[in-house]
């Protein structure tokens, strides 16, 4: 796993006049973090499209980082290892934080299974960008739902190291948003997206 710390001692940070806040005026809303966290199967991807409509469909500039596809590219080389998924929230951390940056509201849906590597994203943003979603559906759900049949081949011993089979799922313990399944039911797309767009309303990102 790459060390946090700059491995080269002659690099410096070069600042540039146009700055967050210029930016923010330009794009007319606040740049922030929603990270989407859950088991399998929980819904992270749909509720991350549907969001990033959402918020395309209302004039606000949104960019989705969804685990999956980046692992087709910034992190192809990373496994399912402890050491590799910490890595790989690590550099997909950074990235949001790039966009926030940027202005946009960056919507990344990860499993992102354990604590520490959430809260370390978290400490990278300040003025509470960083808005934690958790998508809180039961295990016994999630594997009936299971769209990619990937709890099938845990359950086979196909797949090793998979997340609420045989390795662990840390759940948020103060996450902004928690979404609940409804007897045993996951909510709409509509309905969960319209929550987070509401908190997102309320806190001011939506606007200048």
């Amino acid at each position: 796993m790459s060390s946090t710390v700059p491995k080269s001692s002659n690099i410096f940070w070069h600042d540039c006049p146009v700055g967050k806040t210029d930016r923010q005026k330009l794009l007319k809303q606040k740049g922030c973090v929603v990270w989407i966290t859950g088991l399998s199967g929980s819904g992270k991807s749909t509720l991350a499209c549907t969001l990033g409509r959402e918020l395309h469909t209302r004039g606000k500039l949104a960019y989705v980082l969804d685990g999956d596809n980046l692992r087709h590219g910034l992190n192809k080389d990373l496994g399912f290892k402890a050491e590799d998924r910490a890595e790989n929230i690590r550099r997909v951390g950074e990235v949001a934080k790039l966009f926030a940056d940027a202005g946009l509201v960056c919507i990344a849906s990860l499993i992102s299974p354990y604590r520490r590597d959430r809260e370390s994203c978290r400490a990278l943003l300040s003025d509470s960008s960083f808005i934690e979603v958790f998508l809180n559906m039961s295990l016994e759900l999630c594997e009936a739902r299971d769209p990619k049949g990937l709890y099938k081949l845990a359950r086979a011993g196909k797949i090793k190291g998979f997340t609420g089979i045989d390795d662990p799922y840390e759940a948020p313990l103060n996450c902004e948003i928690e979404i609940k399944e409804v007897d045993g039911v996951c909510p709409p797309p509509a309905e969960m997206a319209g929550q987070v767009v509401t908190y997102l309303e309320e806190k001011g990102f939506l606007h200048e």
